[in-house]
């Protein structure tokens, strides 16, 4: 008996320790390695996902079958823009009303938000079933992965649902200082995903048990994973009422409540959306670019590497994207609370730690690229995946300077976000991404053209790419620097409005 009472202390311990966390009080610097080292955790297990997709399709089904999700891949971003935008209002508001104890309108705008995500995806799905066919065409998808990319936008679309949820529902725990209930739920559904991969996509030929569904199988795993990785998360959220109410009166739509939502979500909502969109325009010209291979102008080679490196890419970018979430939420809860000393504070240790895994990022791709190309490429000509790996090596020693900017970048830009302010980096975005980046991308290939390169260097993609992150981060920082982030907190806002 008093073994059992000394575990279940234990538990009862870990459940505290990892549970929600109230960053308005205690240390910092603890406060946000409790929720960091889950969510980090957690965000590389949410990229699994397509990254196993990839690694299966790319061993099973060939550089074909690799090259299909790689040209799906932005187009699918496009459409996330919608639940995206709610999301990004939900997260703000609810680390704002969590710091503030406000429990009424916490549990409004959770209630509200289950609404909202609903029809989004469902607008989503409907657009997207009817635009991928035309998208493919106009962004010159090649025709030898045309019909495989087809279907896997089709099917993840139709999963559109699923994936909206479990975005939005791992947003609100998060907003919470919840990041290990998420992280439990996606260690399950990713060891889920890999075995229904492997499982759809093999041929009998290749293992005795495989269903031969190719790219289609590696969108229909993607699916079933993420659909349960939302109802999970709905069932936690349901079950914490010590802190959220879920009922019919908190989900009845309120006109503050929306607006608010919509105010802050929709500026990062298009700012997604553009960005997706320069992908989208960025990919037509990845997908005209040719390598010269064995006498020839290989045109899916370029588009093969694009993808391998893009992968990686997700990973090496996963460390920036988690402190974003670490700033913006430490920083909505203290702005809640009322502690502007301590959101610099936090800010400060973030940003640290951020740098430094950027640093490591970049020493490891550095040293150890090729290696991490070989696990997405098996191309039955052995001659032909060297190449790819070879210039996959060249691009990733590009890109890996951006990782340093990004680090910065986005960190601030998080604690910006926590504190209501999103407007700024719409702008931001569209000055670097629209009008720099994509001219500059045109120009720079078009400069490159030669011989050898007849379409352009597969190397101004990746340079242009790399300018767009250096003013981003200038342009951000010095942003911040004005303080005007500080006065944009949706609690003072709320107040002012009660009292007129």
């Amino acid at each position: 008996m008093q073994k059992l009472r000394v575990l279940f202390g234990a538990m009862q311990k870990l459940r505290v320790l990892f549970g929600a966390q109230d960053m308005t009080v205690g240390r910092p610097l603890r406060s946000i390695l409790l929720f960091t080292v889950p969510l980090l955790i957690g965000n590389i297990l949410q990229l699994a996902y397509n990254t196993v997709d990839s690694i299966v399709v790319g061993q099973f089904a060939g550089t074909n079958g690799l090259s299909a999700i790689g040209v799906s891949m932005p187009i699918q971003f496009m459409f996330a823009v919608f639940f995206m935008t709610v999301g990004t209002g939900v997260s703000v508001m609810v680390s704002q009303y969590f710091g503030a104890k406000d429990k009424v309108n916490l549990s409004k705008t959770v209630g509200n938000s289950l609404i909202l995500i609903l029809a989004a995806t469902l607008l989503a799905t409907v657009l997207g079933l009817a635009l991928s066919d035309w998208i493919l065409r106009v962004t010159k998808c090649p025709p030898e992965v045309f019909d495989n990319a087809k279907s896997y936008l089709m099917i993840m679309f139709i999963g559109f649902v699923g994936m909206g949820f479990y975005n939005i529902l791992g947003g609100i725990l998060r907003g919470f200082g919840d990041a290990t209930f998420p992280l439990v739920v996606l260690f399950g559904t990713t060891v889920l995903n890999i075995v229904l991969d492997i499982w759809m996509v093999a041929t009998p030929e290749q293992l005795p048990f495989g269903l031969g569904l190719g790219v289609a199988g590696a969108a229909w795993a993607t699916v079933i994973a993420q659909t349960l990785s939302a109802i999970a998360c709905l069932w936690r959220l349901l079950r914490m009422k010590h802190i959220v109410e879920v009922n019919k009166a908190t989900m009845k739509l309120d006109k503050y409540i929306v607006w608010t939502i919509v105010r802050i979500g929709l500026p990062s909502g298009i700012q997604q959306m553009i960005m997706s969109f320069s992908f989208v325009l960025v990919q037509s010209i990845i997908n005209a670019i040719q390598i010269p291979y064995n006498g020839i102008l290989d045109g899916a080679i370029f588009v093969a590497v694009n993808t391998a490196v893009m992968r990686i890419d997700s990973f090496a970018m996963m460390p920036a994207q988690t402190f974003n979430q670490v700033s913006s939420t430490f920083t909505g809860q203290n702005i809640g609370a009322g502690k502007l000393d301590r959101v610099t504070r936090g800010l400060k240790l973030t940003l640290i730690m951020a740098l430094s895994i950027a640093v490591a990022v970049f020493v490891v791709i550095q040293l150890w690229g090729g290696g991490l190309m070989r696990m997405f490429i098996n191309d039955p000509d052995a001659a032909r995946a060297e190449k790819i790996i070879e210039v996959g090596i060249q691009m990733m020693r590009i890109m890996c300077w951006g990782y340093l900017l990004m680090a910065a970048s986005m960190t601030i830009g998080g604690a910006m976000r926590g504190a209501g302010d999103t407007m700024i980096q719409l702008w931001i975005m569209i000055a670097t991404n629209i009008v720099i980046r994509l001219p500059l991308t045109y120009i720079m290939v078009h400069l490159s053209k030669s011989a050898e390169y007849p379409n352009g260097s597969p190397s101004s993609i990746f340079y242009s790419m790399l300018i767009a992150f250096g003013l981003n981060v200038a342009a951000t920082s010095v942003y911040f620097a004005t303080g005007k982030w500080k006065t944009k907190s949706i609690i003072k806002a709320q107040a002012s409005s009660t009292e007129a």
